[in-house]
């Protein structure tokens, strides 16, 4: 597998007031030909994040519409996401279009939390928060902090890899938060399966952002880890043949840290999709997405 950098296609544009840095997680709408409507999540002043969006031609790499505007904003201070909205993936579900995002919580004296949120996306613009609580909340199996999601529906289930906080310090000081596994069959009520991607202290440890394929060869998945040892996030891939159990293939993932400029230091937030048979990979760059994404195209068309 190797994929070929275009660079970065999208660069934030400073002055408005809840878009002054990041177009973190982005996230790809096919609108119409080969345009896409790219969604992220940009930061304001306070480094709350709410969702905005550009369309794209996904060939000519053209930015054909930038309204810099938000979409869907960070909620009240006593929300499961009064302190920003990070998403995840889009899906279909009983033909209704659905973007799920993890909510930020930052609470006096306490650590950062997280939560699932769903989105409804209508007209392929507009966000309406479904249901108004959250999608998915902290529990006995996920009892610290969860992230983002990303939902298919496959063999007649609807499949879920999430982020989950197991600690939040191991004994080289990273955290320790794992991708794992969710099933469905409404898209509603979900029974939780584990952990799905091993993880090594020190080797990768810290996950973050799932982004699955699944063809003939089986089932590939592509995110952000960290390894422990004070090396900014990379971006890992592992391959299952069932979706249950995976196997770390970070060698052969084919993308790193380019040797200078907007992401040379950090490779993360991968998004990865199809068209016109050829698959595509945006992510983000140095500082999280701090000044924009880039794109990436497989070479050979083999994963």
């Amino acid at each position: 597998m190797k994929w070929k950098k275009r660079g970065q296609i999208f660069t934030v544009s400073k002055g408005f007031e809840e878009i002054v840095s990041h177009a973190s997680n982005p996230v790809a709408v096919h609108l119409k030909n080969d345009i896409y409507r790219i969604f992220f999540s940009a930061r304001n002043s306070f480094n709350k994040s709410s969702v905005s969006y550009v369309d794209i031609n996904i060939l000519t790499l053209e930015i054909v519409n930038n309204p810099h505007e938000v979409v869907f904003s960070y909620g009240a201070d006593n929300s499961f996401y009064s302190h920003g909205v990070s998403i995840g993936n889009f899906y279909t579900h009983e033909e209704k279009n659905y973007i799920l995002f993890m909510g930020w919580q930052i609470r006096e004296n306490q650590h950062w939390k997280g939560e699932v949120g769903r989105l409804e996306l209508l007209n392929k613009e507009t966000l309406k928060l479904v249901p108004l609580k959250a999608f998915m909340v902290i529990d006995q199996e996920d009892s610290i902090s969860l992230s983002y999601p990303w939902v298919t529906f496959h063999d007649g289930v609807y499949k879920m890899w999430y982020g989950s906080t197991l600690d939040w310090t191991s004994e080289n000081g990273e955290m320790i938060h794992v991708i794992k596994y969710a099933t469905s069959i409404d898209g509603e009520n979900w029974v939780k399966h584990g952990v799905a991607i091993p993880y090594e202290i020190g080797i990768a440890q810290a996950f973050s952002k799932p982004s699955v394929i699944i063809d003939n060869g089986g089932y590939h998945m592509w995110y952000s880890y960290r390894s422990g040892n004070g090396t900014a996030y990379r971006i890992g891939y592992s391959h299952s043949d069932d979706g249950i159990n995976w196997q770390q293939q970070h060698n052969k993932v084919g993308i790193d840290v380019s040797n200078s400029g907007w992401d040379s230091e950090m490779i993360c937030y991968p998004f990865v999709f199809q068209h016109k048979n050829s698959s595509y990979m945006l992510y983000n760059g140095n500082n999280y997405g701090k000044n924009g994404f880039g794109i990436a195209i497989l070479e050979n068309d083999r994963f």
